[in-house]
């Protein structure tokens, strides 16, 4: 008895069942499964091979026109295009991801995905599918390459787990992306830059500190109220977001506490105001948004003779001057919010009192491995060997 599968010259697969009846005679049968994928058409010819062998080939032959019913039959798998909705509302949106992570996610698809497999199957896609892709990507950046990766991953995850198709069609690798320094401004180079926003606008000045000095990003900036900040403690409490309008918890869903400095918290008691519950508002009291954070530090950079960069340069900047000034990397992430360590240790080589401290060892005296009770060159611990007989 076998079952085996092959494609159908016409399309989709061909069953070859072959069985051993009582009479000692062999019965063959081919036939087009009603099935897409070769795993359902394999299932299905199992069914019809078992259906034979209980009901027998006679019983089969009278019954032309109405075909046993050998198993659940495929259901018709949509394409990237039906399933893309379907995944946003009942993925993103159902996992209340962040406005941003959704709006991400529908430009990625409607932008990468659709374009290159909307009227594709789910589970039509091939390992070499994905490997082309890739290879149309590569004017783009690793890690943006990933991000599309991702979606195109998290959507065939989603099917699966909903029974759309029965296994994931492919594997989806992700690229490399190569560790790089992050950007971020000189000491000097801030102090020059503060000194161009005081003299342009308090509120661009007051935006150069709460990222240089406080570590807050963009988002963070625009939605800080008063009622975060407690100037008898001088502490400045980080929980709240805006992406377009729209106010949600930090990244990672981290709230923070940030000490001020002193000059920080100065410049925020000088801007205080009425015209509402933020700190930073646009031109005529308008909500401040985005554009307008990275003009006004453009704004400063022009004046000041530096390559333009995103206002994100300034958090960067918050956490490397901490790694040079020779704070704990555990230190910079709490105050940071970083979710993992590993996104800390990125700037920890620019501390030069760890790598002075670590060469500094070098400096000391040898161990000495003496009897119990004898002391050891490094400090107070003492280490004793078993003595060679």
């Amino acid at each position: 008895m076998s079952v085996k599968i092959r494609p159908y010259r016409k399309g989709g697969w061909e069953v070859d069942i072959m069985i051993r009846l009582d009479n000692g005679r062999t019965y063959r049968e081919r036939r087009k499964a009603p099935a897409q994928s070769k795993s359902t058409a394999l299932r299905w010819g199992q069914a019809r091979e078992h259906y034979l062998l209980v009901n027998g080939v006679e019983a089969t032959k009278k019954k032309t026109d109405l075909d046993p019913d050998p198993g659940p039959v495929e259901k018709e798998v949509p394409t990237f295009d039906a399933f893309a909705d379907r995944y946003l509302s009942g993925y993103a949106r159902a996992n209340r991801e962040k406005p941003s992570s959704i709006h991400t996610k529908e430009r990625i698809i409607r932008v990468h995905i659709l374009p290159k497999f909307g009227k594709r199957r789910l589970d039509e896609l091939s390992q070499e599918d994905i490997q082309l892709f890739k290879g149309e990507l590569s004017d783009r950046a690793n890690k943006t390459v990933n991000n599309i990766l991702s979606v195109l991953n998290t959507m065939l995850k989603a099917a699966v787990e909903w029974r759309v198709i029965e296994a994931l069609p492919v594997r989806v690798g992700l690229l490399r992306v190569p560790k790089r320094e992050m950007d971020f401004f000189d000491f000097d180079e801030l102090e020059h830059m503060l000194e161009i926003a005081k003299s342009i606008d308090p509120r661009i000045h007051l935006m150069l500190l709460l990222g240089g000095e406080a570590g807050l990003r963009a988002g963070e900036m625009r939605a800080l109220e008063w009622t975060s900040l407690d100037f008898r403690r001088r502490l400045l409490t980080v929980e709240r977001s805006d992406w377009r309008g729209h106010v949600t918890l930090p990244k990672h869903d981290k709230i923070r506490r940030v000490p001020m400095t002193q000059r920080l918290a100065a410049a925020l008691k000088a801007h205080r105001h009425l015209q509402g519950p933020r700190v930073l508002y646009g031109d005529n009291g308008s909500p401040l948004i985005e554009y307008v954070q990275r003009r006004w530090l453009h704004q400063v950079l022009r004046r000041a003779n530096l390559r333009l960069r995103a206002p994100h340069t300034l958090r960067h900047t918050f956490c490397s001057h901490l790694a040079m000034r020779g704070a704990p990397a555990r230190a910079i992430q709490e105050l940071a919010g970083h979710a993992d360590l590993a996104t800390t240790q990125r700037y920890m080589h620019l501390s030069p009192a760890a790598l002075e401290g670590a060469i500094k060892l070098l400096e000391r005296p040898s161990p000495i491995y003496g009897e119990a009770g004898g002391e050891h060159a490094f400090g107070d611990i003492v280490e004793t060997l078993p003595r060679r007989r």
